[in-house]
């Protein structure tokens, strides 16, 4: 399967946008209740990204995979928000398709990113994923360590979340070498 990675554009707010939903939706529907799952819109989320792809790319860079000329996937991050941890960057959000899942086409995202915030002067890396969100395995796999446990909060529910972080960006890089 011949794929590719991109820098995303303004014209692509429509896609990431359904693909954020879809897979959105696919991930956690086992893990929130239906209430707040159905709350997320494609109308929503091109609002979202169309303010997120109005940014210069050096405050959060935005990466696409396309196969056949479609978006699949996508991965969107910036400096890391609460200055709690010692970690300089974060990966605000990555999605693929789910039938585009456990094909190595995460482990590419995530490269071109790291390799992306590493170029930006970035020297590590922060995660939140839903506790029991079982692709938390993915980031520990390439050397993510838990750092912390919280409560948040999707639409009316309270839920679970982990952060992880790759202290050393450019062991993440090593880490993703195939």
């Amino acid at each position: 399967m011949i794929q590719k990675i991109r820098a995303a554009t303004k014209e692509d707010k429509v896609a990431i946008a359904e693909v954020h939903v879809q897979s959105w939706k696919a991930t956690y529907q086992d893990l929130i209740n239906e209430q707040d799952i159905s709350n997320t819109t494609v109308d929503h989320r091109i609002t979202l990204w169309e303010t997120v792809l109005s940014l210069p790319k050096e405050r959060q860079p935005v990466f696409v995979m396309e196969v056949a000329g479609q978006i699949i996937g996508f991965i969107s991050g910036g400096s890391e928000r609460t200055k709690r941890f010692g970690i300089d960057g974060e990966i605000y959000a990555i999605y693929l398709l789910p039938e585009f899942q456990q094909k190595g086409m995460g482990r590419e995202l995530l490269r071109t990113f790291a390799e992306e915030m590493d170029k930006l002067g970035y020297r590590s890396l922060l995660v939140w994923v839903l506790t029991q969100n079982p692709s938390n395995q993915f980031y520990i796999k390439y050397g993510a360590e838990k750092i912390e446990e919280e409560a948040t909060t999707i639409g009316e529910g309270t839920y679970q979340e982990t952060a992880y972080g790759f202290k050393d960006i450019r062991k993440l890089l090593n880490n993703l070498k195939v």
